[in-house]
């Protein structure tokens, strides 16, 4: 029987230790077929869940969504992704998804999914994130129509993130996975005159208010791997930044807080 630190047995549940995997922007295509299958082969089988935090393909071509589709296919250890900036390039979407979910990937688009690895609670919040800007450079709800739709566009998100964290808070282990960034603190070591367009604080209300155990994004390729939102972890998962396949986090039931592992 497991116990706590304080010597009181814990619910069965509580006593397990959730190992996930992590990575962004592998931006598939035909280039990287055998390297992409490598590292999902190498991965599987040895973590509870994978999870992608966007730019999953180049430009967003359903043909490689295939390259992705067929590292995924075969695998033992489910697979939850959102999609990032690249995979909207070419504005087929419907089709790459499509492709994805052939293959066993979630795609988690303004949405939550609750999984039970080793019979524990899981809830993984997926939404895409928005640019938007940090303090000293929001864009407002102001102006011109399409500049009022991208403000509109990423209170989507920020919606679909509280409407998922509500979904979810019942959930031992708590995870939201974006693409684009809630904080600065993994934006350090991009140019400060970009941020605005690598994320927005607006996803952090939700964020701070419900208290994930994990945090996750990408789309930041000279950021910074590690950062907090209040007590929350935020981590980029940017494969650039790891420069490694994947970062495999240990989420403990009974402490709920995330740890590096390598």
């Amino acid at each position: 029987m497991a116990v706590s630190h304080d010597g009181k047995p814990l619910a069965e549940h509580e006593g397990a230790t959730i190992r996930v995997a992590a990575a962004g922007d592998v931006h598939c295509s035909e280039a990287n077929r055998a390297e992409t299958a490598a590292a999902f082969r190498e991965i599987d089988g040895t973590v509870d869940l994978i999870l992608l935090a966007g730019d999953l393909t180049t430009h967003g071509e359903p043909d490689q969504a295939r390259v992705l589709a067929g590292a995924c296919r075969d695998l033992e250890t489910p697979v939850i992704a959102v999609l990032g900036n690249h995979d909207w390039h070419v504005n087929r979407v419907p089709e790459l998804v499509e492709v994805l979910e052939d293959a066993g990937i979630q795609v988690l688009d303004r949405s939550h999914a609750i999984c039970r690895p080793q019979g524990v609670e899981v809830g993984i919040v997926g939404a895409k994130g928005h640019i938007g800007g940090f303090p000293g450079s929001h864009l407002p709800d102001f102006g011109e129509p399409d500049l009022r739709a991208v403000y509109a566009n990423a209170t989507a998100e920020v919606d679909a993130l509280e409407e998922g964290l509500k979904a979810v808070e019942t959930c031992p282990l708590r995870i939201v996975v974006l693409h684009y960034a809630p904080t600065t603190d993994t934006l350090q070591g991009e140019p400060e005159p970009i941020w605005a367009f690598l994320g927005t604080d607006r996803l952090a209300g939700p964020i701070v208010q419900h208290q994930p155990d994990l945090v996750i994004h990408g789309h930041a390729h000279a950021g910074a791997f590690e950062g907090r939102l209040a007590d929350v972890p935020v981590f980029n998962v940017s494969v650039p930044v790891m420069k490694r396949d994947f970062w495999v986090f240990e989420l403990g039931c009974a402490e709920r807080r995330a740890s590096a592992i390598h």
